[in-house]
């Protein structure tokens, strides 16, 4: 099924531009922006850059010497902030890679720490040099946040991950002081639970970062169908897990709905301070829409709004585009939108596609009141209070509304 025309199309920015414009816009938004020079090679089937045709990129060439020079020139004018971690890879003018396939990247990253005093962070499905990794960890305690994409170590991984390292490699990236946490996910009976299993045997420090993955638009759609099937043993593999009692941190990355759910009497609070009015039209997407239907019916016109610009099953009120809600205005001549969809890095006021509510307003005739108290600050305090395992099983999997939540209708 082709995608439909976007309604309302950003301004674009980098038409024309050198590259380094685009290096300089990422480190404006904390990024460290080495780059592959080309689409990673790597071809995760679950990969969310399949299609990012939604933002504009312009990806520079692949890293030099002398862009690296420039890159730590720019960011240790920067004022050093204890709290920051320095993100390696672009992701908003630049489409996201596995940049420890770039040569130079493990060198670059000694030369940041040993350099500056600020902190990095960084996501790879493990193509890091051991036991170099480990020693940087050693050397520069507390500065590095490694996050290793595990993903999975089930039968599923050569079909969804057939370039990444082989487990045999991740054991060794993991049997060491570097990865602070790793992220896997349910995809069936015994994948999850048993991985978490095998990890804390070899690093019981690391946090256990588990879920399952949103399919979105542009994954394939037998892909996208074991996504959903993880989906449907989540709560089944949680409480396995919950029941073994591992020494790590255990985080559950749960999506929309559940998280919405969990934290359902905050955003009644957050909705209840707003004091709108019942003829007031309120912008969100579905997990908050059945959220509020629950506790709140008729308190406000509730305006549900897919997140159609990334597609797939992806339902997440900071994820919303002002091309989604021009799709779903009608005959309506004000709307309220929540301050987090507007703050994406490519400015306030801005969706993650560049469309501004300026733009939005003027195309659609539709005036546009903002919710500051909604913003991206609120909204990831909400997305990481109760992500412990813990509490998805006792607040989630094991609480009766959950069923009368689940079977809320929702618009067409």
């Amino acid at each position: 099924m082709p995608t439909a025309l976007p309604i309302l199309q950003p301004v674009p920015v980098l038409k024309h531009k050198d590259y380094r414009e685009v290096m300089i816009r990422e480190m404006e938004g904390g990024k460290i922006p080495i780059s592959l020079g080309k689409t990673c090679p790597v071809k995760c089937e679950f990969c969310y850059e399949i299609d990012h045709s939604y933002r504009e990129t312009l990806d520079p060439p692949k890293t030099t010497d002398e862009d690296w020079k420039f890159i730590l020139d720019y960011i240790s004018r920067k004022p050093t902030d204890p709290m920051q971690f320095w993100c390696i890879g672009g992701n908003e003018y630049m489409e996201w890679t596995d940049l420890f396939l770039h040569p130079k990247t493990m060198e670059w990253i000694e030369d940041f720490l040993t350099y500056t005093d600020k902190n990095i962070t960084f996501f790879t499905v493990g193509f890091v040099t051991v036991p170099k990794i480990h020693e940087l960890a050693a050397r520069f305690p507390g500065r590095i946040n490694f996050e290793l994409s595990v993903i999975t170590m089930s039968d599923y991984r050569q079909r969804l991950m057939p370039h990444a390292p082989s487990i045999k490699h991740l054991m060794k990236v993991l049997d060491g002081p570097a990865v602070s946490s790793a992220n896997f996910y349910a995809f069936d009976s015994h994948t999850m639970s048993k991985d978490a299993e095998m990890i804390s045997k070899i690093n019981q420090k690391c946090v256990l970062w588990m879920g399952c993955l949103t399919p979105v638009r542009g994954i394939k759609d037998p892909t996208a169908d074991l996504m959903r099937q993880g989906r449907k043993f989540l709560a089944e593999e949680s409480v396995r897990l919950y029941e073994k009692g591992l020494p790590n941190i255990q985080t559950i990355q749960t999506e929309a709905p559940i998280t919405a759910f969990m934290n359902r009497k905050r955003i009644v609070s957050a909705f209840d301070s707003l004091e709108l009015e019942k003829r007031d039209t309120v912008v969100m997407a579905k997990s908050v829409y059945k959220v509020l239907n629950m506790y709140r019916k008729n308190r406000a016109r509730y305006l549900m709004v897919p997140n159609a610009t990334l597609g797939g099953d992806s339902d997440c009120s900071v994820l919303l585009t002002f091309d989604d809600i021009a799709r779903c205005v009608n005959g309506h001549k004000r709307v309220h939108i929540p301050k987090c969809m507007m703050q994406s890095g490519r400015g306030l006021y801005t969706d993650i596609g560049g469309v501004t509510l300026e733009q939005f307003m003027r195309k659609t005739g539709v005036k546009a009141t903002v919710l500051h108290k909604i913003d991206t600050k609120f909204a990831n305090k909400l997305l990481w209070r109760n992500c412990l395992l813990k509490n998805y099983v006792e607040d989630y999997v094991q609480n009766p509304l959950t069923q009368s939540f689940e079977s809320l209708p929702v618009p067409a």
